[in-house]
């Protein structure tokens, strides 16, 4: 396949913009010759997203809320956090321990988190946050440092690598769908990979599929000619490391995504991969190396089977809305007085969008992976669906 990206709908650059874009897209030229001449999409994705001082979550750029390229969650709504709050408070009850929570964004959620956890009276000892970017790291810090009283703040600790042991609570919310993957073509009877080659400017080339085991679990029976879509490998071995170091508690994700049977259904037959840019969505990721989010939807059939792989339980698996509902978002709602227009208008709208079908309510999916826990969780006590991973 070959295809040239095309700016043409998308926002123009300023100069800084685009000198930045530039610079990284020429590192990312010498990187295709240094791997002789042609480079997989699982690597150049690692480069535009993670490139030092580059990448676009390793450079300045502004990526969350209503100024920047797409809003999460915690920015629409307080009660995002309150309700998680609820489920989180359960765990740390029940171990004792910590909470870690895996890019934390703009800070928000954790904010949202403690202020929810010391109203409950469940505050952890430590609210640790392993970020890899250090400019979001910065900002995370303003942010908890403006919203948070002292003791609070003080609770929150930095991280650079994951620690050897944990136990509580382990939090993603839209982590996996940003990790790389690589995008595999079922064509003519064989697997190929995409990647790219540099033609002035970058293009598509794909080559026969080196390893088969990508693809392992893709049943081939149903797929169309020219079928196109990714695999994880990365995602599943974080799930492999979170295994390893959890002692006891939960690692609670939340992405957008679907089981194996749906992500990989025929007529899904041009994959998941989506972009976003100043709000505009689309699934050109070779526009704007460095500028724009690139993401693919996870897998969540095969988060689970890792899971249950290194000895971890799968303790629920429901839509948000479902898993929202379950914490108790709708209690939450109503504790706002409608008299005060200003403020419950406002919620009631991010909710809606939190749980309506049309939104994130059904797109976007909530895993449990647990260790050494009997107690059934809070957000999955109705409309669990681990019996469709």
């Amino acid at each position: 396949m070959t295809a040239q990206p095309n700016s043409s709908r998308l926002p123009a650059l300023d100069a800084a913009a685009q000198h930045h874009s530039d610079t990284l897209l020429a590192y990312i030229q010498q990187q295709v010759q240094q791997q002789g001449g042609w480079l997989s999409f699982a690597d150049y994705m690692q480069l535009a997203l993670y490139t030092p001082h580059l990448g676009y979550y390793s450079g300045d750029a502004n990526k969350f809320g209503a100024g920047g390229d797409f809003v999460t969650a915690p920015e629409m709504s307080p009660l995002f956090a309150q309700a998680l709050a609820n489920q989180v408070s359960q765990v740390l009850q029940v171990t004792a321990g910590n909470v870690l929570e895996l890019g934390a964004g703009t800070g928000r959620l954790a904010a949202g988190l403690l202020q929810q956890l010391a109203a409950l009276e469940q505050l952890p000892a430590h609210y640790f946050i392993l970020e890899v970017s250090a400019n979001l790291r910065q900002r995370q810090q303003a942010c908890l440092q403006n919203l948070l009283p002292e003791d609070l703040f003080q609770r929150v600790q930095w991280l650079d690598h994951l620690p050897e042991t944990f136990t509580g609570i382990v939090l993603g919310n839209e982590v996996l769908d940003a990790i790389p993957v690589h995008i595999v073509e079922w064509q003519s009877g064989q697997w190929l990979e995409r990647g790219l080659i540099f033609d002035q400017p970058l293009t598509w080339q794909s080559q026969p599929l080196q390893d088969l085991s990508l693809v392992n679990d893709i049943d081939v029976s149903q797929l169309p000619d020219g079928y196109v879509t990714e695999v994880c490998p990365a995602a599943q071995g974080l799930i492999a490391s979170l295994a390893k170091l959890l002692q006891q508690g939960v690692i609670l994700m939340l992405d957008y995504g679907f089981s194996a049977r749906e992500y990989y259904h025929p007529q899904r037959r041009q994959g998941t991969l989506m972009c976003h840019f100043q709000h505009y969505a689309h699934d050109d990721p070779l526009i704007y190396p460095g500028l724009q989010d690139i993401t693919a939807h996870v897998n969540f059939t095969a988060m689970a089977e890792t899971a249950l792989a290194h000895g971890l339980n799968c303790a629920g698996y429901t839509t948000q809305a479902q898993f929202l509902m379950n914490s108790g978002i709708l209690q939450l709602l109503q504790a706002v007085s409608p008299e005060d227009s200003a403020r419950y208008l406002p919620m009631v709208a991010a909710v809606q969008k939190l749980l309506s079908p049309a939104e994130m309510g059904e797109l976007f999916k909530v895993l449990a992976l647990s260790k050494g826990l009997s107690e059934p969780l809070l957000g999955f006590v109705n409309g669990d669906k681990r019996h469709q991973l």
